[in-house]
């Protein structure tokens, strides 16, 4: 048996974010894992940011570097988590803050740098490839 995966793709400019991140909710469809891959620089977290705006995010966000997982808390009582495993040494180190429980949680699960991960079924995957002046976002 074959999946056929609906791959599409983006090209934006900084200034039309707002547009971009809109398209990828409405693609995602009922999918609540997104990983997003790229570059150091290429704009991850600028764009889970705006995704986090448009999803009802209203208090500050930031990059989770050092503690891993960051909870955000939409006008709708959801929540975000918003994990960036860039320092993840191992994969312990996700079974120790209870990674699992949060992919279940059935909150959406936001994570940079998911390289290190075994695959997981019904993932939203992001590329973004960044020029000078330009994103290239490519989904799956």
């Amino acid at each position: 048996m074959s999946v056929t995966l609906e791959v599409f793709n983006l090209v934006y400019k900084l200034d039309e974010i707002d547009k971009v991140a809109e398209q990828l909710i409405d693609k995602a469809k009922s999918k609540k894992i997104w990983f997003f891959k790229g570059q150091m620089g290429a704009g991850k977290t600028t764009l889970i940011k705006e995704i986090c705006t448009l999803l009802g995010v209203g208090n500050e966000m930031s990059s989770p570097t050092f503690s891993l997982v960051n909870e955000y808390h939409t006008n709708k009582n959801k929540k975000i988590f918003h994990f960036d495993l860039y320092r993840l040494n191992n994969i312990s180190e996700l079974n120790q803050i209870g990674f699992q429980e949060y992919l279940d949680s059935g909150n959406y699960c936001l994570i940079e740098w998911p390289e290190l991960l075994p695959p997981i079924d019904g993932v939203f995957t992001i590329e973004i490839k960044a020029t000078d002046e330009n994103r290239e976002v490519i989904c799956y």
